[in-house]
């Protein structure tokens, strides 16, 4: 068993207690641990365990000894990264999983599969003003050079948190027979709204002939995965934050009703398969054969999806923090993250911090300021590691967070609110 399943093991079953996770989980992360600060950043970048740097030299090592017989583990760890994400989300197969260097490239990829019937007219779409940067930028341009027409669903302030929020009705009431594609997030990135009606957005995209993109960077990690019992065509999402990977370990889920072998898989009938234009040789049927026939022949399943030559490095670079929530559950994590923020919430309000949050909401909470990239800077000269979005400052505590970090930061923001 490795260092990090012995760790797990040893904490035991049931609910995570901070008394625990210090006791075996903390050892396991001692470099990042030893920088002086409240890091409270950790739905940006994810603190990494100090297993990485092993996992790093790892990649490398079969290099210096192997060279080109590298590519043997190289292949393997790959195929391991795509069954871990494949578990994370709720998928059963993990050649449903394809690797990519960030969400954006997933959703290009997609785009570049439509329309399915190959004709080349402009996509219709529907897309929310709450996604992230990484796919409402490539929409944009997308738009900007008329491949697609957008119906963009905007956010209404919700009467209880005083937040800008989608609301799915508003996004089924939008597809309409001949919308090409929707995409959502199941947790929004600015406010950490947990979409409500994901289902039914699903359920009314697949009955007017659309299909469904969820991006799952803000929800892979902290809400239990669902892709099979959900059932949207497409996900995507990334290592960066709660899964502790860094930047590179991207990920593009395809149901396998769209797989080149026309397999269903849970709770649905094979159709016929998409190809996406963003393609290359690993997608390759017979990859190494170096065969070249007029047309292009594809690989079966997700590595028909794959595209020039991968870089293995990113699996061995995410392999630890999917190890160690994986191990944990996702089920549990989520449990102590909810516990943790309303702790973090009675501390900041205790001393006169207004928070806000949307209920349900994800693994982070919001502090409204009418400076918050100041304040972020304020926090940040005084150890406290955060950061600003939308005129909202972002606080998420994790397993490494205790108590009295919280209760010590909620003093420094206090603090730095009222000489603002």
């Amino acid at each position: 068993m490795s260092a990090i399943g012995s760790a797990v093991a040893a904490m035991g079953p049931g609910p995570l207690t901070e008394a625990g996770l210090r006791e075996h989980i903390f050892p396991l992360f001692s470099r990042v641990l030893a920088r002086e600060e409240l890091y409270l950043a950790n739905h940006s970048l994810g603190r990494p365990l100090d297993q990485l740097e092993d996992d790093l030299r790892e990649f490398a090592s079969p290099w210096f000894t192997d060279m080109d017989d590298a590519w043997g583990p190289w292949m393997e760890e790959l195929a391991r990264f795509r069954a871990s994400i494949a578990k994370l989300i709720g998928l059963s197969r993990p050649d449903a999983v394809v690797p990519k260097a960030a969400a954006g490239q997933g959703l290009r990829a997609v785009l570049n599969s439509l329309p399915a019937d190959g004709s080349l007219r402009p996509l219709r779409l529907v897309a929310t003003r709450g996604e992230f940067d990484a796919l409402d930028f490539v929409l944009k341009m997308y738009e900007d050079k008329g491949r697609t027409v957008i119906s963009w669903i905007e956010p209404s302030e919700d009467s209880r948190s005083g937040l800008p929020l989608i609301d799915a009705g508003d996004v089924v009431r939008a597809i309409r027979p001949g919308v090409d594609l929707v995409i959502v997030s199941e947790v929004f990135y600015s406010t950490g709204q947990v979409l409500e009606g994901l289902e039914s957005i699903i359920r009314g995209a697949h009955a007017a002939g659309a299909l469904v993109l969820v991006d799952l960077y803000h929800s892979a990690g902290v809400i239990p995965g669902r892709f099979d019992e959900l059932g949207p065509d497409f996900a995507v999402g990334g290592s960066y934050k709660y899964t502790r990977g860094g930047p590179g370990p991207g990920w593009l889920a395809i149901h396998p009703r769209h797989l080149v072998d026309g397999t269903a898989g849970p709770g649905g009938d094979a159709q016929p398969a998409l190809r996406t234009l963003d393609t290359g040789w690993f997608a390759k049927k017979d990859t190494f054969g170096f065969q070249r026939p007029t047309r292009p022949l594809l690989s079966s399943g997700g590595d028909a999806w794959l595209e020039n030559t991968p870089a293995p490095v990113i699996a061995y670079q995410a392999r630890a923090g999917l190890e160690l929530v994986l191990a944990i559950g996702v089920a549990r994590l989520r449990t102590y993250s909810l516990e943790q923020q309303a702790f973090l919430e009675g501390e900041l309000k205790k001393r006169g911090v207004a928070v806000r949050h949307p209920d349900p909401h994800g693994a982070f909470l919001l502090v409204p300021s009418p400076d918050a990239p100041g304040l972020v800077r304020r926090l940040k000269e005084r150890k406290v590691n955060t950061d600003a979005r939308l005129g909202q400052v972002r606080l998420c505590p994790d397993i490494l967070t205790t108590r009295d970090e919280m209760a010590r930061a909620s003093d420094i923001v206090a603090a730095e609110q009222k000489h603002r």
